[in-house]
């Protein structure tokens, strides 16, 4: 998941390669007799002995309790994520990990004890990692770092234009609160009705829902469960290390520029056009778990921007851009960097957003044209052979699904009240957000969220961010610049991108109850908890960055929250049009636009196999604002990832995930203590700041005299 563009989309850094395990571990010489066999074709027959526990014992204390505290751990690592550099990586493999080591540990001290009333169960596990992801999911569709901080007045005072009172909403916890608790359920409702179609009737695979579940489902058996010991063993090593180390960092970097964050490994000239190694944990782990291609992409980007354009267009100052402007004002070079990354996101989003409209629109045709015949969608199934929806797996898995029905009648009166009550409180947080505005988004939202949610069954793509981005123009325009336009346009993005996010996300989670034997019920009342509990626990992780940097959102700060000034000025494009540009910024804009889609549309025509060697526009871009460091980190993260698969490739599959969950986990949960100790005013003791060295000596000479 990325600010830049969609959640689980084709730049979003995924797991699914690596979380994917076998449920079966047996020695290489072992030759499998006949019963090995077969278990190993039929998952389910592996769990035949185990009595699968009523919906209602799925949602126990102790699972709720466990996701509370995962949720808080995750929220604060996706929110500093959201605010440094905006990539997020799924951490679906890590909520399922600790969910297991969590609720084992306490299963097994109560077993002792002679307390223990229910075991533990893979049902149970997967409504943890339901609740989990749940809760931390809000801290990305909530927009902390994109569209709901874009409001505030210190992203507007980095636009010159629309910074007027109207268009300007600073955070406060009372209404970023009452919001997502008004907008974040209705995508729940809106694809209910549509779950057995999804999984049943059209067999949708939905990649990270499958591969979530086959991970649950490994650590279930004896032989799973001891590797995911050792995976959580291996986790807590390089928390420690990860978290250790934040805490070291710390120490150096007391004053503006100061810390290993601004160590000019590359030089200084490479560190002036951001090309360094900031010796970030979180994203070396990042690194680890984003494919190949997305790293190597980000880095395709760095050089085109930060290593060409960037100098060569700074060599033209007072000719293409006004001398007058700092280099922060987007009259100046900061305008080319801004808006050139947001013709590439554009592209490749809307680009992206027909393809996968094109895949929902021919496979809804196919399906309809063969429904009586009973065929499912080829992609929709390793085979398309017809006896697969007789094995014993499937009869096994589709008659759990369909006993706990939840009655359509819950779903249709859920979504009218909720609207309902939407389109009353809306106007009053945001008042250029007229009553009607949101109506009109309610009545095309559940067609988007099934479009949403069907696509990503197809293609495990989230095209989330993208039907919020064509909010923003369709609401910002309509409203109008006199009318509170931006605000009206990046408050409709937030509307929008809640209902079809929250939609594909529980529509995943249906496939892993599926696979699971995780009743539909228990997981929809996971979503709603964890919905509930991300509602109240990342606006307060929000509110604490907020108060405790005073420096956040400002370009070059620790957390500069580098999208939410990318949708802001999509709303001032939408409803200003292109007159702000700098000169020759939209000639330029329209090039990489075009390019994002040719590149995308060569990919596709190539193949898989040339198409992993082509750089993705999406993750291009990215740099295009921000610099290199990050890049440089997860470049690192590949790299070591790499090496390790060409020493031992079987070890690197199985414990690869659990070594980078480590380090972006530890690195993430430091913020916690830092930003308690920045609201008590307790300042680093040391600032270790690098000087070329002419200006070195001009520094003694100045301390000297």
């Amino acid at each position: 998941m990325d600010n830049s563009g969609n959640r689980r989309d084709p730049n979003a850094p995924s797991e699914n390669g690596n979380s994917e395990q076998d449920f079966q571990y047996k020695k290489v010489d072992d030759k499998p007799d006949k019963k090995e066999e077969e278990s190993a074709e039929s998952i389910e027959k592996i769990f035949e002995s185990k009595e699968v526990p009523s919906w209602k014992k799925q949602l126990t204390f102790r699972a709720f309790f466990v996701s509370f505290i995962l949720g808080i751990l995750f929220t604060f690592i996706v929110m500093k994520l959201n605010l440094t550099t905006g990539i997020i990586p799924s951490l679906n493999v890590s909520a399922g990990l600790l969910g297991f080591f969590f609720v084992k540990t306490w299963t097994k001290f109560l077993e002792k004890s002679g307390l223990l009333n229910q075991p533990f169960t893979r049902q149970e596990n997967t409504v943890i990692q339901t609740c989990v992801v749940a809760t931390s999911g809000i801290a990305f569709s909530g927009g902390f770092g994109s569209y709901l901080f874009g409001m505030s007045d210190v992203i507007a005072k980095q636009s010159t234009e629309a910074n007027d009172g109207q268009n300007i909403k600073n955070p406060s916890l009372a209404w970023m609160i009452g919001f997502l608790f008004v907008v974040s359920f209705l995508g729940l409702f809106s694809v209910v009705p549509l779950r057995k179609i999804m999984i049943i009737d059209f067999k949708l695979t939905y990649p990270s829902g499958t591969a979530t579940a086959h991970l649950i489902n490994s650590f279930h058996t004896p032989q799973g469960a001891k590797l995911a010991k050792k995976q959580v063993r291996t986790l807590g090593k390089f928390f420690s290390f990860s978290f250790l180390w934040g805490f070291f960092q710390w120490f150096f970097t007391g004053g503006d520029g100061c810390g290993f964050v601004n160590f000019p490994t590359l030089g200084l000239k490479a560190f002036e056009n951001r090309f360094y190694f900031d010796f970030s944990a979180t994203y070396v782990g990042v690194g680890m778990i984003c494919p190949y291609l997305i790293n190597i992409s980000l880095l395709v980007g760095a050089i085109l921007s930060w290593g060409i354009m960037w100098p060569l267009i700074g060599d033209r100052k007072g000719d293409w851009y006004s001398a007058v402007y700092p280099s922060t004002s987007l009259h100046s070079l900061q305008g080319y960097r801004v808006f050139i990354s947001i013709a590439m996101i554009l592209g490749d989003g809307l680009y992206n957003f027909f393809k996968v409209l094109g895949h929902t629109i021919f496979g809804l045709y196919n399906q309809i044209r063969d429904r009586n015949s009973r065929s499912v969608l080829p992609v929709g199934s390793r085979t398309s052979s017809p006896t697969d929806s007789l094995s014993y797996d499937d009869q096994r898995r589709t008659q759990l699904f369909l006993k706990d029905q939840i009655p359509i009648w819950v779903a249709i009166v859920g979504y009218i009240t909720i609207a309902i009550i939407s389109a009353a409180t809306l106007p009053h947080i945001f008042p250029p957000l007229k009553w009607y505005y949101i109506v009109v988004i309610y009545i095309f939202a559940p067609t988007l969220a099934f479009c949403n949610a069907y696509g990503c069954g197809l293609t495990d793509w989230s095209l989330a961010s993208t039907y919020g981005k064509l909010a923003i123009f369709v609401i910002g325009a309509w409203a109008g610049a006199s009318h509170g336009g931006v605000l009206a346009g990046l408050a409709a993005c937030g509307v929008m991108m809640n209902i079809v996010s929250t939609a594909s996300d529980l529509t995943q989670d249906f496939k892993t109850g599926y696979m699971t034997l995780a009743s539909p019920r228990s997981m929809f009342v996971s979503q709603i908890i964890g919905t509930a509990m991300g509602c109240v626990i990342s606006p307060c992780v929000f509110w604490l960055f907020y108060k405790a940097f005073h420096d956040l959102g400002v370009p070059g700060s620790q957390y500069s929250a580098p999208y939410a000034l990318v949708y802001r000025n999509m709303a001032i494009l939408g409803v200003e049009g292109f007159s702000s540009l700098p000169k020759n910024c939209l000639t330029l804009c329209y090039v990489f636009f075009v390019g994002a889609v040719v590149i995308n549309g060569i990919r596709d025509i190539v193949g898989k196999k040339w198409a992993r060697f082509i750089p993705l526009p999406m993750a291009m871009a990215i740099p295009f604002y921000l610099g290199a460091y990050f890049t440089i980190d997860m470049c690192i993260g590949s790299l070591i990832l790499f090496i390790w698969e060409k020493i031992d490739k079987a070890k690197a599959d199985a414990f690869g995930p659990a070594v980078a969950s480590g380090l972006i986990c530890g690195d993430g949960i430091w913020t916690l203590p830092s930003s308690i100790l920045a609201l008590v005013g307790v300042n680093p003791p040391i600032c270790m700041k690098f000087l070329s060295r002419k200006t070195n000596a001009r520094v003694d000479g100045f301390l000297k005299s």
